[in-house]
């Protein structure tokens, strides 16, 4: 196969540079709904933004994970394929908000993401709505584990970063179902960041250094423990995640689809192989991202670019006309 054959078979950096002026629509779009109450307009603008700046990517994308099916559109739904059907063919992960509850609270920390990586590499969760994840950086690997308690993975994780417990900080979405989980943890000694909502910017913290973040707990979405699978292979972390279904008729559903509910899922069986890019754009002001911000005529938003092969992070800061987003 000659080499131009080969540029066209995988995602590769000029792709990642294309794919981020459609987590830019996205968060832009969304703007007039910040802090207006209504979280189902905010996603639909996000949606319809994302969807139709995927449309002018040269490749042909399937949405391995997404919103929703196809009888809720606008939503990015689970099959559909979107981009040119020119370039390489690829996976995708979605969420054209993440924190869509932010959003319409006017709350921090919402954004707009999206990862790629070859076809057939992503694995598909769709049929299952919650998975239970444990993201932490490179130092958690071989120290950490879902088969561990909470209090071990704590005390498992101080030893390797070498720091004392009372100094670890651990991420956990703000949900009743995760009470007994917060009680471990401070239990344990460690301190809680409690999350509205939005685990990828959460995991993301977690596995970057400098952030105050240590580690990542708790059950949520599928797409963003795939998402986030995407992100970690960018910065050298390590996550596991183990599927959560709510019932028995969703692990009926789940191990149809052949996936395995009891089992413990690395970074490498979430996403196969060093070929994945994510990309995210801030909503709303986050410790990730910045959120968008209009000033006069222009438009100012703070996106990341995180790819497996290259092991780099790009942050990207980008003004835009206004009226060319006021125009439609």
């Amino acid at each position: 196969m000659n080499a131009a054959a080969d540029h066209f078979e995988a995602p590769d950096r000029n792709l990642a540079l294309e794919l981020v002026r459609a987590t830019e629509a996205a968060a832009i779009r969304a703007v007039p709904w910040i802090g207006k109450g209504d979280k189902n307009a905010a996603d639909g603008a996000a949606v319809d933004a994302m969807r139709k700046f995927l449309g002018t990517v040269d490749f042909e994308g399937v949405v391995v994970i997404g919103e929703g099916e196809k009888d809720n559109a606008p939503m990015l739904y689970n099959g559909e394929v979107v981009g040119t059907g020119r370039g390489p063919r690829c996976d995708i992960a979605v969420d054209p908000i993440d924190g869509t509850s932010l959003t319409a609270a006017g709350r921090s920390h919402a954004i707009s993401m999206l990862a790629v990586s070859d076809r057939g590499t992503m694995l598909d969760a769709s049929s299952v709505f919650y998975m239970d994840k444990l993201v932490t950086g490179a130092a958690g690997e071989g120290a950490v584990s879902l088969e561990l308690s909470v209090g071990e993975n704590v005390r498992e994780l101080a030893r390797a970063l070498g720091k004392p417990v009372g100094e670890v900080v651990v991420a956990v979405l703000d949900r009743p179902r995760h009470q007994g989980i917060i009680d471990e943890i401070r239990s344990a000694g460690a301190g809680t960041r409690l999350i509205l909502d939005g685990d990828v910017a959460g995991g993301i913290n977690a596995a970057l250094d400098g952030t105050r973040i240590d580690m990542c707990l708790g059950i949520g979405g599928c797409p963003e423990g795939v998402a986030t699978a995407a992100a970690i292979k960018a910065i050298g972390g390590f996550i596991q995640g183990r599927l959560a279904p709510l019932d028995a008729e969703e692990r009926a559903r789940g191990e149809a689809a052949g996936l395995r509910m009891d089992h413990i899922y690395e970074a490498d069986e979430l996403v196969r192989g060093d070929n994945s890019i994510f990309v995210v754009t801030g909503v709303t002001d986050g410790s990730l991202v910045r959120g968008v911000e209009r000033v006069g005529g222009v438009v100012h938003t703070e996106s990341l670019i995180l790819r497996a092969k290259s092991g780099t992070i790009r942050r990207i800061q980008a003004t835009h006309l206004a009226s060319k987003w006021l125009e439609d």
